[in-house]
């Protein structure tokens, strides 16, 4: 009788096919696990937000700075105190024509450092004007301060009284301009001076609000450190 032979188990079976199967998955990395997706970004309001805010601050500077040098680039008007040529120097002694603020509003006044009695007050209604503007107004607005004793009033001396003042010399300048000048300076800003036996003057105390081309806007004769409604109002809707 011949014996058969036996049969192979059937576990021994399935534990073989399972070896093969993790064989293949090793050798083919096409049949391995997936891999995670990449990741993307979800638009959110925050997002979209700030992008707006970056893309619109750009523009709105390029177009300031445009402004500006178109309004310094145009010809002048005839009415324009910037028609005279008028180089002064400054407090820090750099030389300059006042042309050169034209671009900005300007509030323009003459004085002299010896003064005890009027100047001091023409001082403190620039600062009263500065001081009731908001931090935009006043970096809009510079003030010129310009010497009628150019002869006494050298660039140390205009920067003693900007020192002791406590003036912001990056929005005032303290200028001297040259004595030949003085006259004219005057006749155009129409401020009234008469020079005295002992060396002071008589003079008006007029501020002169101009425009970014050097036309004048509006004007006072208060002085001190409550400032003219009137001026004030009119400095405002310059600096906007």
């Amino acid at each position: 009788m011949t014996r058969l032979p036996t049969p192979r188990p059937r576990r021994a079976m399935s534990r073989a096919f399972a070896f093969a199967a993790v064989a293949v998955l090793f050798a083919c990395p096409l049949l391995a696990a997936p891999q995670p997706a990449a990741k993307t970004m979800t638009a959110t309001p925050q997002n979209a937000t700030a992008g707006k805010v970056a893309a619109s601050k750009a523009p709105a500077s390029r177009a300031a700075a445009v402004h500006k040098t178109a309004s310094r680039t145009a010809p002048l008007p005839r009415d324009s105190v910037y028609q005279l040529t008028a180089p002064m120097v400054d407090q820090h002694g750099r030389r300059f024509d006042w042309r050169a603020r034209r671009g900005a509003p300007q509030i323009a006044t003459m004085f002299y450092t010896s003064c005890q009695t009027i100047c001091p007050l023409i001082v403190d209604s620039g600062k009263g004007i500065e001081k009731s503007l908001t931090p935009a107004e006043r970096a809009r607005v510079g003030l010129l301060l310009i010497s009628m004793d150019p002869k006494r009033d050298t660039p140390a001396a205009l920067l003693k009284v900007a020192t002791a003042r406590k003036l912001d010399t990056t929005r005032w300048t303290l200028a001297r301009p040259a004595a030949g000048d003085v006259r004219a300076i005057a006749g155009v800003l129409g401020v009234r001076y008469r020079e005295l036996a002992d060396g002071e003057f008589n003079h008006t105390s007029a501020l002169v609000l101009l425009d970014a081309q050097g036309r004048i806007l509006a004007r006072t004769e208060k002085v001190g450190s409550r400032p003219d409604p009137e001026f004030l109002a009119a400095v405002r809707k310059a600096a906007k």
